[in-house]
């Protein structure tokens, strides 16, 4: 499974100077652990959860599981028994036992430069605290679920933490989702409070939340179901911070103040207008008038290691968003330490993950997984082009990052700009870089370890899902040899496999299904309210295994390359999409007769949305309803989704079943003409009309 020694040829390897103090220094020693921990997880596990507060131990199996469907109901147990508090482990251990309440947890930079406040742990302990008890005021209590629907501020943190202290279930709901999109979550979660703000900028953009999430409470009213209470943080409207009694430090006073950063801050006050913030007195309460006169005192609510931690929802393609749930305990064991291994963090980095804490990535390597490690983090809440194309380097040296964590997206969008925006920059802080979302292609790592890291950073590329809970193929940053494009080898305890398409697993050089033989302790433990869809998603196709859903290639030195989705998903620029749900929206409008979604390759976002659509007898497709469509998607699903192509077609290729063939459609959007065999086709002569029309003609 994994060679006997790394390759030596053909690969990069990490600087010795790295390799001196990592956690894991050799491939040697990976491997030697790696087998430790398959063989006997419960000694590699039992020696991390010492790391750990127990209110109780654990009794029984370390791991107990179920993989096959022909043998009973899938299951996933880890540490039965044992009870614990995640919210105590990552901010009361670090402040009491560690003696790190003085220590910063975040440098929270705003979307303007100058916009920046500073966050010990201490402080946030407190501020969790308080806002638990706030949650406890309006009678939530543990197994209730709470929706977050936030921009990216230290408050955000705050309310999920806020959840796990008192045993409450978080649902977080990325600020870009729609209302529509926002309305179905909080609904299937059975959320009985919502968590907002009133806005926020993203670049020279407002996003009204408070107007979305009224308009999402409406639509769950429609669908008879209330939601009666709503704290909104006033990020853009509120009074000064300083003022107000028991809110976050102000922000952060430089010994030299600039001047023109001064006067850039009254300009944007003069000319960018606050949000509409309507208020309905009977649901709507303010976070800062709540939280002021809240205790600091709030003992944590033991939970079992199997207790619900969150739901997080990822697109399903079926269209209907799963909500993937989360336990308590072996999450916290494993995002602690493929944080800490994957990164080889030490106490004195400083980490900056640029992801959205909406998203999987921002659950487990922004919030859990570096304050079980007791890190001190960037947090950004603006964009990396804005207001220019050197602002994440800017970042970088001004809190001297160490360790970098972005998408491929990001990267591709700024390789676009060329290298003088990142070499005016000295980053000389950085020691590792790292990459998530989605596969990288070779020419983007290279510039990111040859430009931004220049040479001497090696680059971990992750791959890892919702579903994971955390990184299972990874590089470890001293001890793989690097080679660029491929996630290289599995993560501790976790065992890949390659399937075909008869399901047998494939030895030596080889292409099909990655799959997982055996669980890991973050492994996701359901589909929140419908264990069926958990069991048919990704256990059914091939039983005694976990699908990912992706297909993956492995080299003559056992190295695993991700090869994309194999199902009706799509990964726009690092984001999760239903093929489904795209064109369930789409055939919403009156216009539409039918739909069909595929991916085509984009430079920047790695795939767009090329859409195609039958309009309805006596319609004509022209700009206008080009707009109203892509208007529909945008409002059904959120902006991320928005198509980047729409073609109208009068009819698609289908068999002689019925079932439109999106291989075909994949080609005509790409405007390849060898089409594989097609004789089951029921019309072949629809595929000549639709390379005449294709978008690409058009524009």
């Amino acid at each position: 499974m994994i060679p006997d020694k790394a390759p030596g040829e053909d690969v990069l390897h990490a600087p010795e100077d790295l390799k001196k103090e990592a956690h894991i220094p050799s491939f040697e020693k990976y491997k030697e652990l790696y087998i430790k921990s398959v063989e006997s997880p419960e000694e590699f596990w039992g020696d991390i959860a010492k790391d750990f507060f127990w209110k109780t131990k654990y009794t029984g199996k370390f791991l107990d599981y179920n993989f096959d469907v022909t043998k009973g109901e899938i299951f996933v147990k880890c540490m039965e028994g044992a009870t614990t508090n995640i919210c105590y482990n990552v901010l009361d251990r670090n402040v009491h036992e560690r003696k790190l309440g003085d220590k910063v947890v975040f440098y929270w930079e705003g979307n303007e430069p100058g916009d920046e406040k500073t966050v010990t742990y201490r402080e946030l302990l407190q501020q969790v605290c308080k806002f638990a008890n706030v949650l406890k005021s309006q009678g939530v209590k543990k197994g209730d679920h709470v929706s977050i629907y936030m921009p990216m501020v230290v408050e955000l943190v705050v309310a999920m933490l806020a959840c796990a202290r008192i045993g409450a279930v978080h649902s977080i709901v990325f600020a870009g989702f729609s209302a529509e999109s926002l309305c179905e979550r909080i609904m299937d979660s059975q959320c009985c409070l919502l968590i907002t703000a009133d806005g926020f900028y993203r670049g020279d953009k407002l996003i009204s939340l408070k107007l979305i999430a009224d308009e999402a409470l409406q639509k769950c009213r429609d669908k008879s179901f209330s939601v009666e209470k709503c704290i909104v943080l006033k990020h853009l409207t509120k009074e000064d911070e300083a003022t107000i009694p028991g809110s976050l430090s102000p922000p952060a006073k430089r010994a030299c103040p600039d001047l023109q950063q001064e006067k850039q801050k009254e300009r944007i006050k003069k000319v960018r207008p606050s949000p509409q913030v309507p208020w309905n007195p009977e649901v709507d309460m303010c976070w800062h008038s709540l939280i002021g006169g809240a205790s600091e005192e709030c003992e944590p609510v033991w939970c079992e290691s199997e207790d619900p931690l969150f739901i997080l929802y990822t697109s399903g393609s079926t269209g209907k968003p799963k909500g993937v749930l989360h336990t308590v305990s072996g999450y916290m064991l494993y995002t602690a330490a493929t944080f800490k291994l994957v990164f080889d963090y030490h106490p004195d980095d400083v980490y900056w993950c640029t992801a959205d804490i909406g998203w999987i990535t921002g659950h487990s390597y922004i919030t859990y997984g570096p304050l079980a490690n007791g890190a001190t983090s960037v947090l950004f809440e603006g964009l990396p082009t804005y207001p220019d194309v050197s602002r994440m380097w800017e970042i970088v040296d001004k809190y001297h990052v160490s360790k970098f964590y972005t998408a491929p997206t990001a990267i591709r969008l700024l390789m676009k700009y060329g290298s003088e925006p990142v070499l005016k920059c000295k980053r000389d802080s950085l020691k590792i870089l790292g990459t998530v979302g989605e596969p990288i292609n070779p020419e983007a790592w290279q510039w990111y370890y040859s430009v931004v890291g220049e040479k001497r950073c090696p680059v971990v590329d992750t791959f890892w899902q919702t579903e994971t809970g955390g990184h299972v193929l990874t590089p470890l940053p001293a001890a793989t040899p690097m080679k660029p494009g491929s996630a290289t080898f599995p993560f501790f305890g976790v065992v890949p496999a390659i399937l075909n398409e008869s399901g047998e697993e494939l030895e030596g050089p080889s292409e099909g299904y990655l799959v997982f033989k055996q669980p890991w302790p973050g492994v996701m433990r359901t589909v929140y309210g419908n264990h069926l869809r958990f069991e048919t998603t990704y256990f059914k196709k091939f039983p005694g295994y976990y699908i990912t859903g992706d297909g993956c290639r492995r080299d003559k030195d056992g190295y695993y390359w991700i090869t994309g989705r194999i199902d009706d998903m799509l990964n726009v620029s690092g984001h999760l999409l239903s093929t489904a749900e795209v064109e369930s929206a789409l055939v919403e409008h009156e216009a539409v007769a039918e739909a069909a979604v595929v991916g085509r390759p984009h430079p920047v976002k790695g795939e767009s949305l090329y859409c195609f659509v039958t309009l309805n007898d006596g319609i004509s497709y022209d700009q206008k309803l080009e707009a109203e469509l892509k208007k529909q998607v945008r409002e059904k699903i959120g902006a991320i989704a928005t198509p980047d192509y729409i073609q109208s077609a009068p009819g698609l290729p289908k068999t002689r079943s019925g079932k439109i063939m999106r291989r075909v459609l994949r080609k005509i959007a790409c405007n390849e003409r060898d089409l594989g065999d097609v004789s089951t086709l029921a019309d072949s002569s629809v595929i000549d009309e639709l390379f005449e029309n294709r978008c690409g003609n058009q524009r």
